[in-house]
């Protein structure tokens, strides 16, 4: 096959394109351009898209021996992933950047380009596996759990479509990060020990607030307790998610002591509401933009469901609804904010995805 290895200059991505190659197939190595003003993201970005970045992955690209390109996708990456991120915050929701990335840009217009170049596959360094299951004179392809599941990264592909996942190489996950690290020295690659990016690419300081606040500008309003007390001030609401307890700077502190929580943002008033740890409960969630990683579940269905990236896995039951997703999970869970991601598990198999719209509880304790 003719594959385009993502290349973001770390390790993990360095070891899948090195894994391509010695599989037989012919790879180019492909590293994308996200920043429309590139000395924005470089010594201090704690992301995967510096310039220095650039130039980790070229230097591995040369020792394979294979072609390297760098791809503009700048102006796709602000419209799909940095300015729907500003979008949802003020909207009072709370997004994965990360995931809406994988679905717009690196399984959506990279694949797209590829395809259109006469590729036939992409190949990155996530973690995650991909199951061929015999049907009867064909294959079905499942994305399934990393064995190493300090590095799962199935949630954030869960966005993923059957015929994207046809086109698509996780060659990582069937191996753990300290092993890959191990066979990047033995490669020779002079990344083998370089950190992890975390946090979100396109905020170097890793100040979300601060990030927002200067492009939606100070919007003073109150915090307030559910009954409606005024309890302090804000510099704006979109500076908050649900399940929030640090940096509240409540001037009135709780009767009995006890820590209180962002459990609700109301963008229309500019007002956000705090409250006791046992109102952030919900067993109940409505997502929308449902992705399936395969055909669509019938009716109900038991289920794993995972909210964070690197949250726990709770029981559940779900069914499909046109393009929305019921979950009722089989207990309750703290924090669960409008715009972050359900994922579905069957075992480690991947069932899909849905943008959660709202949250509820149910009367069973």
């Amino acid at each position: 096959m003719r594959v385009v290895a993502a290349m973001s200059g770390g390790v993990d991505s360095a070891v899948a394109a090195a894994r391509m190659l010695d599989a037989g197939h012919e790879v180019v190595g492909v590293h994308l351009a996200l920043s429309q003003s590139a000395a924005t993201l470089r010594e201090s970005a704690r992301g995967c898209c510096t310039i220095e970045d650039a130039g980790d992955a070229r230097r591995v690209a040369d020792r394979l021996g294979i072609p390297f390109y760098v791809w503009d996708m700048a102006q796709r990456f602000r419209e799909d992933v940095v300015e729907d991120f500003i979008a949802e915050y003020a909207a009072g929701r709370t997004p994965n950047p990360c995931l809406r990335c994988n679905e717009k840009i690196k399984f959506a217009a990279l694949l797209d380009k590829a395809l259109a170049l006469g590729f036939d596959a992409v190949a990155t360094g996530h973690y995650a596996q991909i199951v061929e299951v015999p049907e009867g004179e064909r294959t079905r392809r499942e994305l399934h759990r990393a064995v190493d599941m300090a590095k799962d990264q199935s949630y954030v592909l869960g966005v993923l479509d059957a015929d994207q996942l046809a086109r698509s190489f996780f060659p990582l996950g069937d191996t753990t990060k300290p092993d890959i690290r191990t066979e990047a020295a033995a490669r020779g690659f002079s990344i083998a020990k370089k950190p992890d990016s975390h946090d979100i690419c396109f905020i170097a300081d890793g100040d979300t607030r601060g990030w927002l606040e200067k492009r939606l500008g100070e919007q003073p309003g109150e915090i307030v307790g559910t009954d409606g007390t005024v309890l302090g001030e804000h510099r704006g609401s979109y500076g908050f998610t649900v399940g929030q307890r640090k940096g509240l700077g409540l001037r009135v502190p709780a009767a009995d002591g006890a820590p209180r929580y962002v459990v609700e943002t109301r963008p229309a008033s500019n007002t956000v509401v705090v409250g006791t740890a046992e109102l952030l409960g919900v067993d109940e969630i409505t997502g929308d933009h449902a992705r399936w990683c395969g055909p669509a579940p019938e009716g109900v269905v038991s289920v794993g469901a995972q909210v964070r990236a690197h949250g726990e896995e709770v029981p559940a039951t779900a069914w499909a609804d046109g393009d929305q997703v019921q979950v009722r999970l089989e207990r309750r869970i703290r924090g669960v904010a409008p715009g972050q991601s359900v994922v579905l598990y069957d075992g480690t198999r991947v069932v899909g995805s849905a943008t959660i719209s709202s949250t509820g509880t149910s009367r069973r304790r």
